[in-house]
């Protein structure tokens, strides 16, 4: 950050990515809290429909408020994310809107107007509708949130393995050609179910916080004993459901995505039982081919082994990462031939360029690459991030296992010190939750669209100075946002009135 201050050559480029990052992150803050506590309310509701005791009711409306005050900084944090593919990734959005742009439509039209059907009626419906629709309403407005984050989750997906499309060179555009090879792929249902997953997660952790700051100061306590049981349970749950979509989703990103798998590892050199790192220094040997192929004679590429070339373990071959950009550059020229061709009508010169356009358009990304280290993601970030992400989800489990079980004892409230874990473990996940998708994100890097467009060729033309000016005003905006919607939350819990007497 300080050097790209610093630097007055700073590439618009480099501010693009920043800004993209800035957003994502801020607005990953609100997106799996409204899923998780989407789940929680759900039930506490569900539980007052099947007992009509009051104290359930009010314990949804609670839990309703808070998702309420997190639904709607999330709205405008994500309706900004979706402008910037626009504004800053204008060649990225020419290059794949007729791939991107259908799933973000439908996440626009068909859950975004379900989710603000349903929680009108969440809101306003208590004791005009019938008990029945109201809950109904709960948990449609959740379900159109799940699928919001369905539709986003596919978008993303494809970015990282592109599937069901086709490369038009006449329009120089990537073209979908199967809409249920884009919406189904298995990386994409692997990765909504991790996210999804994750989200719930964080809604259990944050009501067990809750429920435990509640218990600290000795005030609502029957809300405060619900919320830890209901929360524990969707978050222990959910904490099993992420390590299994977890392994499916490594098995995934060793086959399509080698190179972000060798950066989580700070792998430079792999092969067969390859070790896991848990610390530079100390590793577990074997344990990385199991958890990448589930065989512990799996060979697993480093890094220089996917610059040099190397077999994977389906026994195909991945040429040198040099021989690659040769390629693209082929295509590339191959690419412009074609258009020439095109504009002087001479079919025989765009029959030529086609041709060697069709052998080569599978490289054509790595044409744009200036060395093979480019494809070298920042190691250190991802290393540790991965570390952090899966080092606070084995702690948060462990937490919500021992408030669920002193819970069921009755003995919680004489646990202080665990009150204090179950308090602490709601900024432990939101780190879990970012650095998560720092592992995602920055791990694929240098691409855009994983091997068929770099962010370097994806942006629009930009300045630097306009986007420093829109980095600088989102992060204030964004800030301000955040501070006012932990200030309303944090009043809307303290003066929570105490119901269970």
């Amino acid at each position: 950050m300080l050097a790209l201050l610093n630097d007055s050559a700073a590439s618009a480029l480099e501010w693009s990515r920043l800004q993209f990052a800035l957003t994502a992150c801020y607005h990953w803050l609100f997106v799996p809290l409204t899923l998780g506590l989407a789940v929680v309310m759900g039930l506490m509701e569900t539980a007052w429909y099947r007992t009509n005791d009051a104290f359930w009711k009010h314990a949804a409306q609670f839990w309703q408020k808070i998702f309420g005050i997190n639904f709607a900084i999330g709205v405008a944090t994500g309706i900004i994310l979706e402008f910037e593919f626009g504004t800053n990734w204008s060649n990225y959005s020419w290059f794949v809107g007729d791939i991107f742009g259908a799933p973000l439509a439908i996440e626009g039209i068909v859950a975004f107007f379900m989710e603000a059907t349903f929680i009108a009626v969440m809101f306003f419906g208590w004791n005009k509708v019938s008990r029945g629709t109201h809950l109904a309403s709960t948990w449609l407005t959740g379900l159109g949130a799940t699928l919001s984050a369905w539709w986003i989750l596919v978008a993303n997906s494809w970015m990282q393995h592109p599937v069901g499309t086709t490369f038009n060179p006449e329009t120089v555009r990537n073209e979908m050609t199967d809409f249920f090879a884009v919406a189904f792929a298995p990386e994409a249902v692997t990765k909504f179910c991790h996210t999804v997953t994750s989200g719930w997660m964080t809604g259990g952790v944050f009501a067990v916080g809750v429920g435990c700051w509640f218990l600290l100061r000795g005030r609502n306590r029957r809300l405060a004993l619900a919320s830890v049981k209901v929360g524990s349970i969707v978050g222990i749950v959910a904490a099993l459901l992420v390590m299994a979509t977890g392994d499916k989703s490594g098995i995934d990103i060793a086959r399509t995505q080698p190179m972000k798998l060798a950066a989580a590892e700070g792998l430079e050199r792999g092969g067969q039982q390859a070790p896991f790192s848990i610390i530079p220094g100390i590793e577990v040997p074997g344990v990385l081919s199991i958890l990448a192929t589930h065989d512990l004679n799996g060979y697993v590429p480093g890094s220089q082994d996917i610059i040099d070339g190397y077999t994977d373990n389906r026994g195909v071959s991945h040429l040198p990462v040099a021989e690659m950009m040769e390629r693209g550059r082929k295509a590339r020229v191959a690419l412009g031939n074609y258009h020439l061709a095109v504009k002087a009508g001479d079919e025989k010169a765009k029959s030529e360029a086609a041709a060697v356009l069709e052998t080569e358009r599978e490289y054509l990304g790595y044409g744009y690459l200036n060395s093979p280290e480019d494809l070298v993601p920042p190691t250190g970030l991802v290393y540790w991030s991965f570390r952090a992400m899966v080092g606070c989800g084995s702690l948060l489990l462990l937490v919500l296992a021992l408030v669920a079980w002193f819970g069921r004892k009755g003995t919680l409230e004489n646990k202080r010190w665990l009150l204090q874990a179950g308090l602490w473990s709601i900024p432990l996940v939101y780190i879990a939750g970012q650095a998560g998708w720092i592992v995602a994100e920055v791990g694929r890097q240098p691409w855009a669209i994983q091997d068929l467009l770099p962010v370097t060729a994806a942006t629009s033309t930009l300045s630097a100075g306009a986007v420093q000016t829109t980095f600088f005003l989102f992060l204030i905006l964004f800030t301000v946002m955040l501070v006012a919607e932990v200030r309303i939350m944090l009043r809307a819990i303290r003066q929570q009135p105490d119901f269970t007497h």
